[in-house]
């Protein structure tokens, strides 16, 4: 039987110590997310699931690997045994690479500002609000920009964004991904047609301005080498690789 806890004790935090993943510390904190077990008294094994990623620590439990959410899931492994077991129960789970960030990046402003700066004539930068939150929600390029919050109160209260428009339509934005406590998970896109303007690199520049404002620390993880490079050039260092399953909903299970 698989649990979702409502109070997360020192044993659950326990188990992804060590662990740098903000998604894992939104979780833990209950500041979003949630956190399974099948243990409620003692557990071994816990998941920690916010947005569309899943986490797995402690002792390899196939039950909790069963228990998939619903939709599109990106299931992370503390360890090759619970690979094997997310192997064994989605056998049609596509394996990728993604790049860790550090957590320590300490940022200059003055570079910061000046990537800012990189934004084309007739573009301009908007911090979300209600009228952007909706806008956001109406393309699968910008909705991950507030989706993972569920409500638009959740994401006005908790949330951090903005958006790069031109002729008063969204081509490109920065946002929270996740909250944590202390900072910010962030997500960033632009549109096809809207590429290799350094959009992006205006918009993350401009949310981290936004978050050491706040003395929220904006955290970076990177799902390809492009997101890698574009992180480094805003002042961040590459940490190391890690594993990931895709796990569509559609996927066998036998």
């Amino acid at each position: 039987m698989v649990y979702e806890l409502n109070e997360i004790n020192e044993k659950v935090r326990s188990l992804f110590a060590g662990w740098k993943e903000t998604l894992i510390y939104s979780c833990l904190q209950q500041v979003m997310g949630k956190v399974f077990v099948t243990d409620v008294e003692n557990p071994e094994s816990a998941a920690a699931f916010v947005g569309c990623f899943e986490f797995f620590a402690g002792v390899p439990d196939e039950e909790l690997v069963r228990n998939k959410p619903e939709g599109f899931i990106i299931m992370t492994p503390q360890n090759d045994g619970w690979s094997c077991l997310i192997e064994k129960c989605f056998p049609d789970a596509k394996k990728n690479t993604r790049y860790a960030i550090r957590k320590d990046t300490v940022f200059d402003r003055a570079h910061l500002e000046k990537m800012v700066a990189l934004l084309p004539a007739g573009y301009e930068i908007r911090k979300i609000d209600s009228d952007l939150y909706d806008r956001c929600l109406l393309d699968p390029v910008t909705a991950d920009f507030v989706s993972s919050f569920g409500t638009k109160e959740k994401f006005l209260a908790m949330g951090r964004g903005v958006v790069i428009l031109k002729d008063g339509k969204i081509a490109a934005g920065a946002s929270s991904y996740t909250r944590y406590r202390e900072g910010i998970e962030i997500e960033v896109d632009t549109m096809p047609d809207e590429r290799k303007k350094n959009l992006a690199t205006a918009a993350c520049a401009r949310l981290i301005l936004n978050c050491l404002d706040e003395n929220l620390y904006p955290s970076w993880d990177a799902q390809n080498l492009t997101s890698v490079h574009l992180a480094e050039k805003l002042g961040y260092r590459f940490d190391h690789e890690y594993t990931v399953y895709e796990v569509s909903s559609d996927m066998r299970t036998h």
